[in-house]
């Protein structure tokens, strides 16, 4: 089974396009669309059901139209409209790198703070300010914890875990 924290989410379909069974997806970001995948799993009932791709055709930088194997159709295609689009995790690595800049990376990872204590799950990325947050779930909480170089002590992909330095207080403990 495929959870959440292997598979990252790299965009959303739009609405279908022509009469073939296409459908454009828009990325969230340009890497996203460059990465090379046979696939993409698309979120139908809370579940991340593979879609193979038959033909990808580049639309602007950030989008693309899409022809999935057994989509034939526009009625078929219309199915899928609105739909998250997500990648396999090592996928997106493998191909953008560690990009810092790309916060989303870490959804589903658990952070350790500098004495050992896990403090919660990040569950999203608030990026709405100029300065982003990484959203965690600690216990019946949601905290907001700077997403920031400057705090990120370690990574480990392997657990899923971010070792932070945290500053006195921001934990509210």
């Amino acid at each position: 089974m495929i959870s959440v924290g292997d598979h990252l989410q790299v965009g959303r379909t739009q609405k279908p396009y022509g009469i073939r069974g296409e459908i454009i997806i828009l990325f969230c970001k340009a890497e996203y669309a460059e990465v090379d995948t046979e696939f993409y799993f698309l979120e139908i009932e809370g579940i991340p059901v593979p879609f193979f791709v038959e033909e990808f055709t580049f639309t602007t930088d950030v989008s693309a139209r899409v022809k999935f194997e057994d989509v034939n159709d526009e009625k078929q295609a219309s199915r899928y409209a609105n739909t998250e689009v997500f990648l396999p995790r090592e996928a997106v690595s493998e191909e953008s790198g560690e990009n810092s800049d790309d916060w989303e990376f870490f959804v589903g990872y658990s952070i350790v703070d500098q004495h050992g204590e896990t403090i919660g799950v990040i569950r999203e990325v608030d990026s709405s300010t100029i300065n982003v947050l990484f959203v965690v779930q600690h216990d019946e909480d949601e905290l907001l914890i700077p997403a920031t170089e400057d705090f990120i002590v370690a990574v480990d992909e392997e657990k899923k875990l971010l070792e932070m330095y945290l500053p006195e207080g921001l934990t509210n403990e």
